[in-house]
């Protein structure tokens, strides 16, 4: 697999963080700090910030996502948003998955997959988020866990449509928690999703498409991540709430 293929994606998911001010003055001091980067960037903004983070980052090189989105079109779903909603802001990105809309709000596998093609036929491009819990990976089930949420998850995308897809690996038990994964494990895993995507759709497509790792990566350990043959990304959290930390990271892919 030829790595060069594959263009470098760093996000920021912000979680539930930052008033709309102050995700102005976050993006303020972000814009110079990555300007120029060889790599795509992105921040993934609460809905109220959405707005202005589109205003702020217009003829930047920063691209917006959104953290989740609903799977239906309009509807009586009190307190979802709809993918063509994001889209009419201006929204590029949207996170599918992660952990803590697993754990908390009752997403599944089934409904990641409906929420991941709802994003994709309304433009969007699709962070998707896959990992095992702390009990699972010392169960030994991490490949055959990781590889059955991918499969699910994306269930009747087609090839050309897995071109506006990214998979971020994110081990449950490494987010928030200050725990990393190391860059053993981060790459045998992000092996194991391009292996699925090889058998799902072809070899081609498996080096071309772009892998995260998820999950405490921070400014000091993005350069040895970053480095492993199968780790072309990050999604990261807590750094990505300071741009200084959030700028290194971006260097670090763009090397």
């Amino acid at each position: 697999m030829n790595k060069a293929k594959r263009k470098a994606v760093i996000a920021g998911n912000w979680k539930m963080n930052k008033n709309a001010a102050e995700a102005a003055e976050l993006i303020s001091a972000l814009i110079p700090e990555v300007a120029g980067a060889d790599c795509e960037v992105v921040v993934c903004t609460p809905f109220t910030d959405l707005p202005i983070a589109v205003s702020k980052t217009a003829g930047t090189n920063i691209a917006v996502g959104a953290q989740n989105v609903h799977f239906e079109k309009s509807g009586a779903f009190t307190g979802e948003i709809s993918a063509e909603m994001l889209t009419e802001l201006g929204v590029q990105y949207v996170i599918i998955g992660h952990s803590e809309r697993r754990q908390y709000f009752g997403e599944t596998d089934v409904t990641v997959n409906k929420r991941l093609k709802a994003a994709l036929a309304a433009g969007l491009k699709v962070i998707l988020c896959v990992g095992e819990s702390l009990e699972q990976r010392q169960q030994g089930v991490t490949a055959e866990l990781v590889a059955m949420q991918t499969k699910i998850a994306l269930g009747g995308v087609s090839a050309e449509e897995l071109k506006h897809v990214i998979i971020a690996y994110e081990p449950i038990w490494a987010i928030g928690t200050g725990l990393t994964a190391t860059a053993e494990q981060a790459e045998e895993v992000c092996a194991v999703i391009r292996g699925v995507i090889a058998s799902l759709y072809s070899e081609a497509d498996a080096e071309t498409f772009t892998i995260q790792y998820g999950g405490s990566m921070n400014a000091k350990n993005a350069d040895e991540l970053l480095a492993q043959p199968d780790v072309d990304g990050g999604l990261i959290g807590g750094a990505s709430l300071k741009a200084p930390d959030f700028a290194a990271i971006v260097r670090a892919a763009s090397r």
